[in-house]
């Protein structure tokens, strides 16, 4: 096995309720089911990280070498490539932290706004509003 890919792995799985899981045949880590990393490119030497777009922005452009967008749709919407060969351990674990609390902070916030939702209607079920 590649000593880069299992480098990655190990690092995800560090991060504080990450777990490895597949999705199309191929490994992914996941905080509470949902995805923020995967190795779905790991026959040509990748990971792929699930960034915002102004976050892939700034880690091409700071280590071009290392990040690339993936192609099409996914890439124009933050999924990034780190060709693990070219990134170091400390680069490599503050991508996946990024992606992780990317992730993170967006269950927070769906928490919070599921909570204020609910207790705007004390003993009804909460409705869906429209915009």
């Amino acid at each position: 096995m590649n000593p880069r890919i299992d480098l990655f792995r190990r690092l995800a799985l560090q991060l504080p309720g990450a777990v490895e899981s597949a999705h199309m045949g191929h490994p992914d880590f996941r905080l509470n089911k949902r995805i923020f990393a995967t190795l779905s490119a790991q026959e040509k030497g990748y990971g792929v990280l699930k960034l915002t777009p102004e976050q892939q922005q700034a880690f091409i452009t700071e280590q071009p070498q290392s990040f690339s967008p993936v192609q099409g749709g996914w890439g124009r919407m933050g999924m990034t490539f780190i060709h693990l060969e070219h990134a170091d351990e400390a680069l490599i674990a503050g991508a996946l932290s990024t992606a992780y609390h990317n992730l993170q902070k967006k269950q927070s916030e769906n928490k919070s706004n599921k909570k204020s939702h609910t207790m705007a209607r004390p003993g009804k079920s909460p409705r869906t509003r429209l915009q």
